[in-house]
């Protein structure tokens, strides 16, 4: 726990806002932005919002779950990048100010974005994104801690992400656009498996449920195989109609060593590069297929 006065330098502040995970708030919004431009709704200004509200709202939820872990005490032994509050480097108040703050910011930017688009039934999306965001580890039973982690990914930076960023500019989905949702959303609870698996051993000892606690070491491994594999198998199947996609195929050599080191056995900080290879995999193939969607 940190000590009264304790203060974190700016590169801390910025590590521990874990900006390896802000693929997961680009990568849905770019492949949204694609699907917009195929419906020949794009907006720029509109996908610059949705784009800030990602951001925000990752950012929000990493300093969230710094505080709400670090004043659990389930951060102390971790393994994974810098914890603000768990390493004492920073007072849990401060970290839980910069939490509100980014969640605030959220707030502010998605409901100017609900505004102008008209749309006010995304107000009710938005205050499940910014709850989803605070009671993953917050609150007193924290869906994160019982298993439920990853269906939120899967929903708010899947789903939400992707078809929210389409609907504010065209007012409707496309069924390209659902499997961009599906797509990302995979890649991006992928993320969150290979983290949990890294930290199945900490968690145990802590008595955190995650998922992959609860599927085991083998398990959460075979989970995260699949997980990488679903957006190419859709990327053949939108192949067929939409050509061009298929380019997206290209990333897959982006994850050969994460596959690897997942599929072989590897434990603890060797599986860090496999959630920045993750990452930047489902970054690139947001981009190819928007890029692909535009033509």
């Amino acid at each position: 726990m940190a000590l009264n006065g304790a203060m974190a330098s700016l590169s801390e502040w910025i590590e521990g806002a874990r900006p390896r995970t802000l693929p997961n708030a680009v990568a849905p919004v770019v492949a949204g932005v694609g699907a917009a431009i195929a419906l020949d709704a794009f907006s720029w200004w509109r996908s610059v919002l949705a784009l800030l509200v990602s951001l925000s709202l990752i950012v929000g939820v990493n300093y969230a779950n710094d505080y709400s872990d670090g004043i659990r005490g389930t951060d102390e032994n971790r393994v994974g990048p810098l914890r603000l509050v768990g390493s004492g480097v920073a007072a849990p108040k401060a970290v839980l100010t910069a939490a509100l703050a980014a969640l605030g910011l959220a707030g502010v930017l998605g409901l100017v974005l609900v505004a102008v688009s008209g749309h006010w039934w995304l107000l009710a999306m938005g205050a499940l994104c910014i709850l989803g965001a605070w009671f993953y580890t917050g609150g007193k039973k924290p869906y994160g801690y019982y298993g439920f982690g990853e269906i939120a990914v899967f929903v708010f930076f899947g789903l939400a992400g992707v078809l929210g960023t389409v609907y504010v500019q065209a007012g409707r989905v496309s069924w390209a656009a659902l499997a961009c949702a599906v797509a990302v959303g995979c890649f991006s609870t992928a993320v969150l498996t290979a983290n949990n698996l890294r930290d199945i051993p900490t968690d145990i000892e802590s008595g955190k449920r995650t998922l992959a606690t609860r599927l085991g070491d083998g398990g959460t491994r075979r989970l995260y195989l699949v997980l990488v594999a679903v957006p190419y198998v859709l990327s053949i199947v939108l192949g067929v109609f939409h050509p061009f996609l298929l380019i997206t195929l290209i990333t897959a050599p982006m994850l050969l060593k994460s596959v690897r080191a997942v599929g072989g056995g590897a434990h603890g900080r060797e599986l860090i590069p496999a959630l920045r290879d993750t990452g930047l995999a489902m970054l690139a193939w947001a981009v190819l297929a928007a890029v692909a969607l535009s033509f």
